[in-house]
């Protein structure tokens, strides 16, 4: 009988253990816990600012004293979503244009390595040949998307890698051969277009082309096919210098045309000169740049970059201020010590009282409530809605937006230098059209919050 107890004790703890071990094989033990994802960190962007969802009303809530009747009150919510704390600068926007010259400068050098059968052992060219011209070093995945995918497109070199670890040289005593030498000379304006002896470069060959979907239309439509709804953009992407002359008849502004986007004096200036089209395929490359580093370094998905909406925008320009005028809340332009409280065109044409001719460097003045630098004067800013004066009567309550692509005027806001200051007011509302750059309109970028708790500034 002992004998037994003591078997059938070992049996007991024999199946007990099997029963564990089964049921921690499958982990979930038959019940309902959903799929485990990796643990979600909110990364605030650098030069970003959170600004928390809710709600406001939105529109004129003193009279309209140009009687344009465009923005009747309307209380909206808005989600959670991060803004840049200024307007995006000459400095940042070269960053844009010197990533598009470069990559296509890459793009050139290694095709035409390619021609000529040169490889990085071959040096000069050869430095900048395709990084997929040896597949040795390829994984299985790598080597399947080239075998099966290179070369399609255009110019029948899409799909290929091409090598940024190597530094391109702009001096031209430093060119490693004949044949890099061309390829940059190919960049340039003709010697009989040029003068004084200068080389110029050809802005209009630096285009941006990017790819996306319209969502808008995709979702209403019932039987399209995805490839309908995908969509390639192609854009010069270098700042309009004109707008400084072209905007002013007779008016001697050719030193800002000289200058203001390219000198190191103005790099903190906010960027002008650039179209609604540009500002957009400044979002789209600011997401693709973003993303290839957070890849690289296998971190989180990126929210896309893209322009706020009307709605958006007047609910950060507020500052979390009610039924405020201006971004600092008051109905005054000046503060206690009698301080212009923004850059625009006081006193009748009196452009230099509040000690600015034209724009101010990105953070000057002092910020509102959420942080966010010049949300009235400096620069007007580009957004992602279309202008249409009777709009605040049918958009939606939740996340309001006018989006239509047939509509080209879009909405700008926040006045700008050269303005009065009705127009500095947040319910003020301006358009321009989409393909159109001024000397006084600029933007900045919005990022969506996933999410709808806040997190530590």
């Amino acid at each position: 009988m002992e004998f037994n107890r003591i078997n059938m004790k070992k049996l007991l703890v024999l199946a007990t253990a099997a029963i564990f071990m089964f049921s921690c094989g499958r982990g979930d033990r038959g019940e309902l816990v959903g799929v485990k994802g990796k643990k979600w960190f909110p990364e605030k962007p650098y030069g970003m600012t959170l600004i928390t969802g809710g709600s406001y009303i939105m529109g004129k809530a003193d009279d309209d004293k140009a009687q344009l009747f465009n923005a009747p009150t309307k209380t909206v919510t808005v989600r959670s979503f991060y803004m840049d704390e200024t307007e995006i600068t000459n400095s940042e926007y070269r960053q844009f244009v010197q990533w598009v010259r470069d990559s296509i400068v890459r793009t050139k050098l290694a095709i035409l390595a390619d021609e000529e059968g040169k490889t990085p052992e071959d040096e000069g060219i050869g430095d900048y040949a395709f990084l997929d011209a040896d597949t040795t070093d390829m994984s299985v995945y790598q080597k399947y998307m080239y075998e099966n995918y290179a070369g399609l497109g255009e110019t029948g070199y899409e799909g290929r890698f091409l090598n940024w670890d190597v530094d391109l040289v702009w001096n031209t005593e430093d060119f490693p051969d004949v044949l890099y030498t061309e390829v940059i000379d190919s960049m340039y304006i003709p010697f009989e277009d040029s003068y004084n002896g200068e080389r110029t470069m050809d802005v209009k060959k630096l285009k941006y082309k990017y790819i996306y979907v319209d969502m808008d239309a995709a979702a209403r439509s019932r039987k399209g096919k995805r490839s309908e709804f995908v969509k390639t953009e192609a854009v010069e992407i270098y700042p309009d210098t004109t707008v400084w002359i072209k905007d002013f008849s007779y008016s001697y502004n050719e030193p800002m045309h000289n200058d203001y986007f390219s000198h190191d004096a103005y790099s903190d200036y906010p960027v002008v000169g650039v179209s609604w089209k540009q500002a957009k395929a400044f979002c789209a490359w600011r997401q693709q740049y973003k993303k290839s580093k957070t890849k690289r370094e296998k971190k989180n998905y990126v929210n896309a970059f893209r322009l706020p909406t009307e709605a958006e925008w007047e609910f950060a320009a507020r500052g979390g201020l009610e039924s405020g005028t201006y971004p600092w809340g008051g109905p005054y332009l000046m503060n206690d010590r009698g301080c212009f409280m923004a850059n625009f065109k006081p006193l009748r044409g009196d452009y230099a009282a509040d000690q600015a001719l034209y724009t101010v460097e990105a953070k000057s003045f002092e910020p509102n409530d959420y942080g966010l630098f010049n949300m009235a004067g400096n620069v007007s800013e580009w957004t992602n809605s279309s202008y249409d004066a009777g709009s605040y009567e049918y958009v939606s309550s939740m996340n309001p937006n006018s989006s239509m692509s047939d509509n080209n005027r879009k909405v700008i806001r926040g006045g700008s230098w050269k303005d009065v200051a009705y127009f500095l007011q947040v319910s003020s509302r301006d358009f321009e059209y989409a393909d159109s750059a001024r000397s006084y309109i600029g933007f900045r970028t919005v990022q969506d919050y996933m999410g709808t708790d806040d997190i530590e500034q």
